[in-house]
């Protein structure tokens, strides 16, 4: 009897460390952002908080996808807006800042600054600083155990030129990238943004490397497309692409005070040279003034975000959201749809646009956003995601 007591309890212990350990894994994160200082999408300074301070995330790395045009005064890319808001640079600084608030020391390095020539261009004679990021990334996923998830913002150059130089590491060791990017629409329908419908793949993130993107497509890895871009472009939500607004910033004030001075820095586009110091907080009281920040404030970023750490959306029976993470749902609540559609790409069109439909083979390698709900989902997101942001405080 006491063999068999003794069994038992040592098979409960067991049971319950790995439902301790299941329930505590982090999810291995490599992020890919076109990251500036001073910022160009003020949305990017913003989600890589989520990398750094969400406790069931480990950020790998995080990769510089920077487009030389846009670092000029007034940027010169072929296809895409000159803009004149420059000069600016690879976002460096926002990067050390977030380590030395959450006392880490999470690698970074640069991309490739310019357009692929083609598809299956290796680049081979870029310089060493613009090889860093796809040698970081080969490093981080020989040494990993086990699958990396890629969240991509920004053009796809750093993982086709990667995927050009060494496909079977590509292929046996990333579970799945997130490819925020592309234009969701039925038969190539145009829409009423002329700016968009005017550059190649209709979206900003294709238009930058257009080959890159398309060379991803092609690849045969794990993808999930977010669309950036609808039928009527990027500003307009759509069921497909995962577009929606912030109509303030005033929930900033409430976030962590480090956080406050890093988001702060990075919206008033300050350029001081103690950057790292001006994180710290004195005993005195913080005061930023939001109405500096943009607004409406644009988001893209967030259901790559949300997918990538496996939770869902639901809401009660009083009209309350709540992010889960469970497979079920409790009882009285429903989930709002923010997820993932096994789909099929029909056609890949040369200018980075491309057809799709739904499919129920689980087996597919593409997958695709889906919303039905677009205004309450919009709803939901303007509710809990500034709950998220102020929720996140470092550990030091």
């Amino acid at each position: 009897m006491k063999r068999l007591l003794l069994f038992i309890i040592s098979m409960i212990f067991i049971a319950t460390s790995n439902l301790i350990n299941a329930n505590t894994q982090k999810t291995e994160i490599v992020v890919i952002t076109d990251l500036y200082h001073p910022y160009q999408d003020p949305g990017d300074n913003l989600d890589l908080i989520m990398g750094f301070g969400l406790p069931d995330v480990e950020l790998k790395a995080v990769l510089l996808d920077v487009t030389n045009a846009f670092r000029k005064r007034i940027a010169d890319h072929p296809t895409l807006w000159k803009d004149p808001r420059g000069p600016r640079e690879a976002g460096f600084i926002p990067i050390q800042q977030l380590n030395y608030i959450f006392d880490k020391s999470v690698p970074y390095a640069l991309g490739p600054m310019n357009m692929m020539a083609s598809e299956n261009d290796k680049m081979e004679n870029i310089s060493h600083i613009e090889n860093g990021a796809i040698n970081l990334l080969f490093n981080i996923l020989k040494s990993s155990k086990g699958q990396i998830d890629i969240l991509s913002f920004g053009s796809a150059r750093i993982l086709a030129v990667a995927f050009n130089r060494n496909p079977e590491l590509m292929k046996s060791k990333i579970h799945k990238i997130h490819l925020s990017a592309g234009t969701a629409t039925l038969n190539y329908e145009l829409g009423s943004d002329q700016g968009a419908n005017a550059i190649p793949g209709g979206e900003w993130n294709v238009a930058l490397d257009v080959f890159a993107f398309t060379r991803i497509l092609k690849s045969n890895l794990p993808i999930a497309i977010y669309p950036c871009a609808g039928k009527d472009g990027g500003f307009v939500k759509d069921r497909n692409n995962t577009y929606w607004q912030l109509p303030s910033m005033e929930f900033v004030k409430k976030m962590h005070p480090q956080l406050q001075r890093y988001l702060d820095y990075a919206f008033c586009k300050k350029l001081q040279f103690d950057y790292l110091r001006a994180m710290d907080v004195d005993s005195g009281k913080i005061t930023i003034n939001t109405s500096m920040y943009p607004t409406p404030f644009h988001v893209w970023e967030s259901a790559i975000w949300i997918n990538a750490t496996n939770r869902k959306i639901i809401c009660n029976k009083y009209g309350q959201y709540q992010f889960i993470k469970s497979s079920e749902i409790p009882q009285g609540n429903h989930e709002i749809s923010n997820g993932l559609r096994y789909c099929t790409l029909e056609e890949i069109r040369d200018d980075g646009r491309f057809k799709f439909s739904y499919t129920d083979k689980t087996n597919s390698n593409i997958q695709i956003y889906y919303r039905d709900d677009i205004n309450q989902n919009e709803k939901a997101l303007q509710e809990l995601i500034p709950q998220l942001y102020i929720s996140i405080k470092p550990n030091h």
